[in-house]
């Protein structure tokens, strides 16, 4: 989903609070700002590291779980 759809599917949604359920935190300036960080809006981060590390054009040594979202 791109960040434009995000932002419409977004509409009545408290994604800070649905962010928070799964304990990452974020702080933004505006509500616009936070339905971009929607989980929805981002490509699956295992899928996109397999990839890189597949071609060769990284290696995997560690997970990272994020914890907060700073954005401004």
């Amino acid at each position: 989903m791109s960040r434009h759809a995000a932002k419409k599917a977004a509409r009545g949604r408290a994604i800070n609070r649905e962010l928070e359920d799964q304990g990452v935190y974020c702080r933004s300036e505006g509500r616009n700002t936070m339905k971009e960080e929607m989980p929805e809006a981002y490509k699956d981060v295992e899928n996109v590291v397999d990839v890189v590390h597949n071609a060769g054009i990284a290696k995997k040594v560690v997970k990272l779980r994020p914890i907060g979202v700073i954005k401004g």
